[in-house]
């Protein structure tokens, strides 16, 4: 019987191969069992588990190459001084926060447990701070108002001052809600804003004291000129069932000459404002426009009616830089369809459209998700508001007690 050796070599080798290949596979298995109980241990936490939702949720449909994250909190955990200070829950906060920053939106920030009571206490209308809306505009930050009768106010803090420090600390790079997170305390602490105010050569240190502050929403006056004059100052949870009660006091004066005094007037919720221009505006007219962005089909909010009043309307809406967000949207619509007349000064310019999307039961995301446009297309956000009249308040007005906006509002409709 003849054997092939060269045959058996050739076998032989091919089964060293197939050996060879078995014994790698096996090491390559041993490696992924290794990493997954590197993970189960700790050490690589699985994000699921500390965020508290599942693979499913957090998606898979990503370029990104997390290994660099990984890295970062395994170098952060082992060698830095601070380890102890925080838990893993908190950096997944920290990243998350790092993460809505990433997109360069001021208004995009996400809110942790402490933050989020914090802001739910702020829309509900009550909370500890010093009773000032702030903003970013070109790029720092700035007041869009400050409340009326709030610790604020009466420290002499004005729209449009720029508030460059907070207790000495750089508002460089700082969003909205991190400055409103070190502005707010305890009650009966002081915090210091360094502010720089248009027409003053110098910065100026305004101490202020912290309060409960309780947003003041409305406040009617009857004039014996035959005007009836709404004093509007917050756009809060509660503001439209008290413009509702304010209406129906102005309908059952008689009277047809209305002052809406929108002054300082921060904004909030996009529903009340909707709500309450659909007073003035026959149903199914656009009272704002939401541009989502190219290749997006936009959106539009429009009035539900009925329309309470008829063309024998006399109004006059009273704006200024402390005018913003939901205020722009409802002077705007009932300018452009000519059913108010605007008198003041240039509008703050918020009209950007933010939604609260909850994460977890105790956090949530605040992210931008379109532009406001007025019924004829303008970008609140790019331009703000002129008004019909120009009318300015200069110091000495203020310090005589001058109102020249509100006599000029109040010459129109007598007229």
């Amino acid at each position: 019987m003849k054997i092939n050796f060269k045959k058996q070599i050739k076998i032989n080798e091919k089964n060293q191969r197939l050996i060879l290949c078995s014994l790698f596979c096996l090491i390559l298995i041993s490696s992924v069992f290794y990493i997954g109980f590197r993970v189960g241990r700790g050490e690589i936490p699985e994000i699921d588990k500390v965020m508290g939702v599942s693979n499913k949720e957090v998606g898979t449909n990503t370029n990104a190459d997390f290994s660099s994250f990984w890295k970062a909190w395994n170098v952060l955990k082992e060698k830095s001084i601070y380890r102890d200070k925080i838990n893993d829950q908190d950096k997944v906060w920290g990243a998350i926060e790092g993460l809505a920053y990433s997109y360069g939106d001021p208004y995009t920030v996400f809110f942790n447990p402490q933050n989020n009571k914090s802001f739910g206490e702020e829309i509900k209308g009550s909370f500890v701070g010093i009773g000032a809306e702030m903003d970013i505009k070109n790029g720092i930050l700035t007041v869009v108002s400050p409340l009326k009768n709030t610790p604020s106010w009466n420290a002499g803090i004005k729209a449009g001052d720029k508030v460059l420090k907070i207790d000495g600390k750089t508002t460089d790079n700082m969003s909205v809600d991190e400055a409103v997170g070190v502005i707010r305390g305890e009650k009966g602490t002081i915090v210091t804003l360094t502010v720089a105010r248009d027409g003053v050569n110098k910065t100026q240190d305004i101490k202020i004291t912290r309060d409960v502050i309780n947003v003041p929403v409305i406040e009617t006056e009857e004039r014996e000129d035959g005007i009836f004059v709404i004093k509007f100052y917050s756009f809060s949870e509660n503001s439209f069932e008290l413009f509702k009660n304010a209406i129906e006091e102005f309908r059952k004066s008689g009277k047809n000459k209305l002052i809406l005094d929108l002054r300082g007037n921060p904004g909030g919720y996009l529903d009340s404002a909707v709500n309450i221009a659909s007073f003035f505006l026959d149903s199914g007219k656009v009272i704002v426009k939401e541009d989502f962005g190219e290749n997006k089909k936009g959106d539009a909010y429009r009035s539900h009616g009925p329309r309470m009043f008829d063309d024998n309307l006399k109004m006059v809406i009273l704006v200024d830089g402390g005018s913003a967000s939901a205020s722009e949207i409802l002077a705007g619509a009932l300018s452009e369809y000519k059913i108010a007349t605007l008198v003041g000064e240039k509008t703050f310019g918020k009209g950007s459209v933010q939604e609260l999307v909850p994460i977890t039961k105790d956090t949530s995301l605040k992210v931008t998700i379109a532009r406001w446009l007025t019924p004829n297309g303008v970008s609140i956000s790019e331009k703000g508001l002129d008004p019909d009249v120009i009318v300015s308040i200069s110091e000495d007005d203020i310090k005589n007690k001058k109102d020249p906006q509100m006599d000029k509002a109040i010459e129109i409709l007598s007229k």
